[in-house]
């Protein structure tokens, strides 16, 4: 059975779990995720919401108002208490870390994300911080 995260692409995913968001840092750090792998991380926090809920003891995303979204204390936990339970590839945490970090939930080293990721991670990094800053100008 295919899931509805399988079925959009990974921005329309991001777009569907931004509705309602309106901080610029939580929108950056969300759409970032869409915009990596084809929102790699966001179809794992859906498909694997129960596990990594258990793991954080926190749900992984908030499904208390009418839409539901990316729950990035829950995420920060993770990062911070136990990032063993996210997997991934060296360039996929580092990509995670950032948009993390862009909502103030975990401390970032840029010398080790530059050297994580590649050119294409490395523009949608630059692209994610601008928009935290200064909102999405496209």
């Amino acid at each position: 059975m295919t899931s509805i995260s399988e079925s959009i692409t990974g921005e329309q995913l991001a777009d569907s779990l931004l509705q309602g968001v309106g901080a610029e840092p939580m929108r950056a750090a969300t759409t970032l995720l869409g915009r990596h792998r084809g929102g790699f991380w966001l179809r794992r926090f859906l498909d694997q919401e129960q596990e990594l809920t258990t793991a954080a003891d926190k749900p992984v995303i908030d499904r208390r108002g009418t839409h539901p979204s990316v729950d990035w204390d829950a995420i920060g936990l993770l990062m911070l208490s136990r990032p063993l339970a996210f997997g991934g590839s060296s360039s996929e945490l580092a990509v995670l870390e950032v948009a993390a970090s862009l909502v103030n939930r975990c401390g970032v080293q840029l010398g080790q994300v530059i050297r994580a990721v590649d050119d294409s991670e490395f523009r949608l990094v630059l692209r994610a911080m601008q928009e935290a800053a200064y909102g999405d100008r496209s």
